[in-house]
């Protein structure tokens, strides 16, 4: 069993007014724009954010792989490239590093031979899910598999956070939820994990906090929940007679706190910041088969990351 980062220390990753530029054929290219986060140890947290957001350009900042413009990053305390150096953090990325020639376990052995002390062979072969897949050629692995097979490296060091970048790309539904089971029992050693994707359901599912990027800044940053009502509120739905709808309608039209109203036969749908006011207002009015929810996760992407620009 792994010992995670003693508690009260310095935090897994932050990143303090941290700026990207790139050289563009017009001038230098924003990438990332003034960031401020501070994730803790044992935090399992998404990155979303469309393409070109700065998501992949933030956690490659982390990771050492560039180095900011301005602004400071540190990994448990240390600059990112010490920490990669130290074992504290391994990545899982979209593609590279592996040899096709090579078969998955001497692809790990020969890693495995990079570092001093390791996780050992066949525990990270079997805790990737690729004991069956041992003997098999890179090559002949779909990328599903090679992407547990990159997971597995990420393993060797025993790290204190994993980075994920699209770590299922490339997999089906099924390996996709074989993976997040993986992942859940990594998580459950008190190792922090940080992953950005494209699969909502997977942000909804896994993580217990979202960054949302958008233009290179963080536009929204808390629980499913929270990320939720941020961006659309609550919604709350109740049935009316044909008697009581029109007086209904018209009262709940002058309320501030209602956003929008959409009827949809005998029932009415609303939108609004006060859900509690809101419910106690319908029940008033007449309505039955009260319900209230969030907004769906895709609308929240939607409403916080539309016509962000750098």
């Amino acid at each position: 069993m792994r010992t995670p980062p003693p508690a009260g220390g310095a935090p897994a990753v932050h990143l303090d007014q941290v700026v990207k530029e790139f050289r563009g054929a017009t001038g230098p290219v924003r990438a990332v724009d003034g960031i401020d986060l501070t994730i803790g140890s044992g935090e399992i947290v998404a990155f979303l954010g469309p393409n070109g957001a700065g998501k992949t350009t933030s956690l490659d900042m982390v990771l050492g792989l560039t180095t900011p413009t301005s602004g400071t990053i540190s990994v448990h305390g240390h600059a990112p490239r010490r920490a990669v150096a130290a074992g504290r953090v391994s990545a899982v990325l979209q593609t590279g590093g592996l040899l096709r020639d090579l078969t998955v376990r001497e692809t790990v052995t020969m890693i495995a031979s990079t570092f001093a002390d390791h996780a050992g062979v066949e525990t990270v072969i079997d805790r990737a899910g690729l004991t069956s897949l041992a003997g098999r050629k890179v090559s002949k692995c779909s990328g599903g598999e090679q992407q547990r097979l990159r997971f597995a490296l990420a393993l060797l060091p025993d790290p204190d956070l994993l980075i994920l970048d699209e770590p299922t790309a490339g997999m089906d539904v099924t390996a996709r939820r074989d993976f997040w089971e993986t992942m859940r029992a990594e998580a459950a050693t008190g190792r922090t994990v940080v992953f950005a994707t494209h699969y909502l359901e997977e942000a909804d599912s896994f993580a217990q906090r979202i960054v949302m990027v958008a233009g290179g800044k963080v536009v929204a940053d808390g629980t499913t929940e929270e990320i939720r009502a941020q961006a659309t509120g609550r919604r709350v739905s109740a049935n009316f007679s044909p008697d009581t709808r029109p007086t209904a309608l018209a009262h709940l039209e002058t309320l501030e706190i209602v956003h929008a109203i959409r009827p949809e036969g005998d029932r009415l749908h609303l939108r609004a910041t006060d859900s509690d006011a809101v419910a106690r207002a319908v029940l008033d009015l007449g309505g039955t088969d009260l319900l209230v929810t969030s907004g769906s996760l895709d609308d929240a992407f939607t409403s916080l990351t539309q016509g962000a620009t750098r």
